[in-house]
This record gives structure tokens, C-alpha cells and sequence, in this order.
């Protein structure tokens, strides 16, 4: 059986300057699965308000993070991690692409549709399903394939969050850190507003569902249920209780979003005597702005300035081989095939 996989992660601006992050920032915001408001309204937002001015913003952090080398360190790390997996899955026709700007999904999906396939494996790198995020995919992916000929058997995968590999992934990376020593572990994950998680539950809202203590029935799609899940697998691997961990959320553009602020957090830990801080962020499965930049840079800085003397982070999976190895077992890739 011929079989492809196709991993897609979220997109980088084709270079740091002004124009290219407006550009994909445009793409970006414009998604109704991103920024869930009237049609006309969100338009006027991204195009006339937003984006003209938070493009100067991030373009002088874009060209901080911005590698000599090769650029991007969202696109370098998921070319690797391609080339790995292409390794080990010779008889594999292992693709990557991008939710938005280069490449694309569309133009991938007819190259691997060109070798005909028996299935297509679509593996979004995001472990915890949203709608910002895999559900986007989701209605990318489909909107290629809708006006095909012949499309093959199509495996689409939604989240990951709990697959042990994944988990196993994690606490290979953490074993360069002495966890132990820390006054405290930040589990930082990026946020979505509430109105996100709210839209899981038809008749109810996340607040209502506990989502802090475990997955049930009703909060298995939802992100705030899933990454609190994540970290007690982590926390566990890592003999780690529940007071020594603070699961919290970065990156977000207002107040109404899923709290506590990993911000806010960070302020507040040296006051409480935490002085010695590590971070992880599983959310991110590979190193890109959000944490090079925004936890690297700006949570250091902001930390320090609290009273606090050490924010170690914790580096994404990347294209290490147990991620490698991970990637293969989350889409049941069985060892004819490797």
C-alpha cells in the first residue's frame, strides 16, 4: 500500500521585512477559524487597523529571531524534521507545508497527489486540537481536495496531546535539566480566547466542565482540558505534584482569552520566593518566535526585573530523533514501511 504523510505546521513570513509580515499576517487573520468575528468587521480590522501597524512591531522581532543561515527557525526545523522522517520512512513520500504562505497547502497536496497514493496521512504539528489551529487545517485541507477527481483514503489526524511517544519526547528533553532544582515549573501554552473553548460545549461552557482535573466525555476536543492533561502526564513522568507546576497561557491578544497569563505569573513568582524558574512549552513542537522570542527574551527579561535570578526554558521537540520516532508511531507508520 502506497502511503504518504503530510505534516503541516502554522507559517513564518517569507522574510522579516515589513511587507512579508503584513503579508502574513494578513493570511493569518483574515482566517474565520483564527478570528471568529463579522465578515466586514474582521476585514476592516486586519486590513486597516491591525496589520499596517502591528507589521512594524513584528518585523523588528521577526528579525531578531531571523537566522543568518536559514532564516526562520519555524521553517528551518520543520524542513529538518521532514528529512529525518523521510530517513526512516524510505518507502514514504514524506512532505511538509505551511497553514499559511510558503509552502503551501495547496500546491504540495497536488505534488504528492501527482504520485498517486493509496492514503494520504494529514498530521498537523499541533498536539491539542483547536479550531485556530488543527481545525483550520482541517478546512484547508478539505477545500483542496473538494474539487479532485480521485482522492485516496485520507487519514486525518486531530491530536496527540496524551500518545505516550509524544510524552516520551518531552521528558528525554527535560532530562538535560535538573527538574528538581527548581523553585518552581511554568507549563506555558499559547492561548485561545474563551470564546474558543466555549464553542466546544453545544449546551454549557468550559468553565463548567473542570477541565483542570481530567478529560471526560464532553472535554475530549477541548484545548484547555487537553494541555491540563498533557502537563499531568508530564508532571507525573517527572514525579513532579501539583504544587510544584503552574500550568499558565502566553501570546495572547486580549484579556478575554484562557488564564492565568504566564506573564502575570512570572511577575508574581519572585515575590512568593520562586526565584528559580523552568519552562516548558509543549504546545510548540518546534522553536519559533513565541518561544525563542517571547519566552527566551521577553518572559527573561520581565522575570528578572520581578526579583527573579533564573528562567531556564526547556527547548521544543524540533527534529530531535525521539520526536522523529514519535511522529511515526502517532501515525501508526508500522515498520513494513520504515
Amino acid at each position: 500500500m502506497k502511503k504518504s504523510l503530510l505534516i503541516i505546521n502554522l507559517g513564518t513570513p517569507d522574510s522579516p521585512s515589513y511587507f512579508d509580515v503584513f503579508k502574513y499576517l494578513r493570511e493569518f487573520l483574515s482566517d474565520e477559524k483564527v478570528l471568529n468575528i463579522n465578515p466586514v468587521l474582521r476585514f476592516f480590522l486586519v486590513n486597516f487597523i491591525i496589520c499596517p501597524f502591528r507589521s512594524f512591531s513584528s518585523s523588528k522581532i521577526y528579525k531578531k529571531v531571523w537566522h543568518k543561515d536559514y532564516g526562520s527557525p519555524l521553517l528551518h526545523n520543520t524542513k529538518e524534521l521532514t528529512k529525518l522522517l523521510s530517513v526512516k520512512l524510505p518507502h514514504v513520500d514524506v512532505q511538509f507545508a505551511m497553514r499559511y504562505q510558503s509552502p503551501a497547502i495547496s500546491s504540495v497536496i497536488d505534488s504528492m497527489l501527482d504520485q498517486n497514493p493509496d492514503e494520504l496521512i494529514v498530521l498537523p504539528l499541533f498536539p491539542h486540537y483547536a479550531a485556530a489551529t488543527t481545525g483550520s487545517v482541517y478546512k484547508e485541507v478539505s477545500r483542496c481536495l473538494a474539487d479532485k477527481w480521485v482522492v485516496p483514503k485520507i487519514t486525518f489526524i486531530n491530536q496527540f496531546y496524551d500518545n505516550k511517544s509524544f510524552i516520551d519526547a518531552w521528558i528525554t528533553k527535560a532530562a538535560k535539566f535538573d527538574v528538581h532544582s527548581y523553585d518552581k515549573v511554568i507549563f506555558s501554552y499559547h492561548g485561545v480566547p474563551n470564546s474558543h473553548v466555549d464553542n466546544v460545549y453545544p449546551d454549557s461552557l468550559c468553565s463548567d466542565n473542570d477541565c483542570e482535573l481530567g478529560i471526560t466525555e464532553a472535554n475530549k476536543f477541548c484545548y484547555k482540558a487537553t494541555v491540563y492533561e498533557t502537563t499531568k502526564l508530564i508532571a507525573d513522568r517527572l514525579n513532579l505534584d501539583s504544587s510544584q507546576y503552574i500550568v499558565s497561557f502566553q501570546s495572547r491578544l486580549t484579556n478575554k482569552w484562557l488564564d492565568p497569563f504566564t506573564d502575570d505569573v512570572l511577575e508574581k513568582l519572585p515575590t512568593q520566593n520562586h526565584k528559580k524558574v523552568l519552562v516548558f512549552s509543549p504546545a510548540f513542537t518546534a522553536d519559533c518566535l513565541e518561544t525563542i522570542i517571547e519566552i527566551g527574551d521577553e518572559y527573561q527579561e520581565l522575570f528578572v526585573e520581578a526579583g527573579g535570578e533564573t528562567l531556564d526554558y526547556v527547548p521544543s521537540l524540533n527534529y530531535s530523533d525521539e520526536w522523529v520516532d514519535s511522529i511515526i508511531n502517532i501515525t501508526k507508520l508500522d515498520k513494513e514501511d520504515v
